[in-house]
């Protein structure tokens, strides 16, 4: 039967191929518009008849925003926001496209942290989000909110992004281990009493005291950040291997290479679930919305983890850095920004709101007044009783800050390869030569962003 349809359809398309002047090729295309074009007709695009309409890449922070849209909406009669929850990669690739191409935006948009400083290339006028500096000072909100989270999404003097949050850094630890071993956390006050202990705990292949990564570019920025280095300066200068970048390379890469390593990256998902539990991570870097991820995805840690600031470069130095983080911008397409105003207002400056979200995401807040709810100070079971919040929102005035640039990506990218041939090198070579390498290969690095750089001058 089979055989019998096949060979009508073959007689059927042949009878059409002699018909149709240009061949079968051409008239199964034309076929198959034919038949596309049909489809869409009876299933028209869905227009979006919205007010506003907002993209955010993270789920939580979409699930938060569908709470808060119900009272924004009443407060506007007639006005209506369409949140939507688009992946991350769309939000950079799709969004670039759609701004430099001048197509359809959404009004609102949240980028992380990451990408933000990609959307600054150009002159002013070709960048797709508003300037809201003047909004800002108008309001006095500079001041109401952490400064150092305007640096990543300032380009040039304009600030085209309200910091969604802070991220203050901290270390996450075994503390049912820790006490076993005898390890009082208040005693370890810099990174060398950190490194001694890893040197004392540390047991090859078997346990590790830090999860830095000898590939990853995530570690050793949260290192440069604390030494109030980066990829970037305030003035958009590649700072990447700077004299404290440098030192800050070659103080790394024997805590994560050779035959004294103290740390060890297990990955994201479950390799990083089972190394925490089985006590193979001793600790790990902890921004605020980590230890959400840790009470979601090791949930059997419950009561034996605990949080300690970072150990501080010098005595009495900084004791926390930064990690991540989301700004959002009001497209300057927008057609209504005091609209879009407004509801960045009602999402990012409600104190009471912000605190719920708190005990959702254990994301603080970047408006400072926030944390004073007793919803980011009460104690959390699952960290041994400790208020984390109260512990991040002390270390947040001190986060340092990371300044924009359209080429971060690529700076971010080019650390991660010194990262891994730096940690090559010293697993076969040890020190010997070792500082000449890794001040030659840094400095090639940034040398590539600058001649980047240079092809364009905005």
């Amino acid at each position: 039967m089979q055989t019998q349809g096949a060979s009508r359809w073959q007689a059927a398309m042949d009878r059409l191929g002699d018909w149709f002047p240009f061949g079968k090729a051409p008239l199964i295309i034309l076929l198959l518009v034919l038949a596309s074009g049909g489809w869409l007709l009876c299933h028209p695009v869905t227009r979006v008849t919205a007010t506003l309409r907002y993209w955010t890449f993270a789920d939580t922070h979409y699930y938060a925003y569908l709470n808060a849209k119900p009272a924004f909406e009443a407060a506007h009669p007639g006005k209506t926001v369409d949140f939507q929850f688009v992946h991350a990669q769309a939000v950079t690739t799709r969004l670039r496209a759609a701004f430099w191409a001048d197509l359809d935006v959404p009004d609102m948009v949240e980028v992380e942290i990451s990408s933000a400083g990609s959307f600054f290339r150009g002159p002013p006028e070709d960048i797709g989000f508003e300037d809201l500096r003047p909004r800002l000072e108008a309001e006095g909100l500079l001041d109401r909110m952490v400064k150092a989270r305007f640096a990543p999404y300032t380009h040039r003097g304009r600030i085209y992004g309200l910091p969604h949050d802070v991220h203050p850094v901290m270390l996450a630890y075994r503390r049912d281990i820790f006490e076993a071993e005898g390890v009082d956390v208040a005693k370890i006050r810099t990174w060398d009493d950190m490194i001694a202990l890893g040197r004392r705990l540390t047991i090859p292949d078997k346990r590790y005291l830090l999860d830095f990564s000898d590939a990853s570019p995530s570690g050793i920025e949260m290192c440069l950040f604390q030494r109030d280095g980066g990829y970037f300066d305030s003035a958009g200068h590649c700072t990447m291997d700077s004299p404290v970048a440098i030192e800050t390379l070659k103080w790394y890469i024997p805590l994560v290479a050779g035959p004294n390593m103290i740390a060890d990256d297990p990955g994201w998902g479950q390799p990083w679930v089972k190394a925490v539990e089985d006590g193979y991570l001793l600790t790990f870097t902890c921004p605020d919305w980590r230890s959400k991820f840790a009470e979601q995805q090791i949930a059997r840690m419950s009561g034996k983890l605990a949080l300690m600031p970072l150990p501080a470069v010098t005595p009495g130095g900084r004791r926390t850095s930064s990690w991540g983080g989301t700004m959002l911008g009001i497209a300057k397409a927008c057609r209504n920004k005091d609209l879009a105003w407004a509801l960045a207002k009602h999402l990012y400056m409600n104190p009471a709101d912000l605190a719920g979200r708190f005990r959702d995401t254990n994301i603080l807040p970047a408006l400072k007044e926030a944390w004073t709810h007793e919803a980011i100070n009460e104690p959390r079971p699952y960290w041994s009783n400790q208020p984390i919040g109260k512990l991040y929102a002390e270390l947040a005035d001190d986060v340092p800050p990371q300044y924009a640039s359209p080429y971060i990506e690529l700076a971010k990218a080019k650390m991660g390869e010194v990262i891994s041939s730096c940690a090559n090198y010293y697993n076969k070579n040890g020190e010997k030569g070792f500082d000449a390498f890794a001040e030659a290969r840094l400095r090639g690095a940034a040398g590539e962003i600058r001649e980047m750089m240079k092809r364009n001058p905005f």
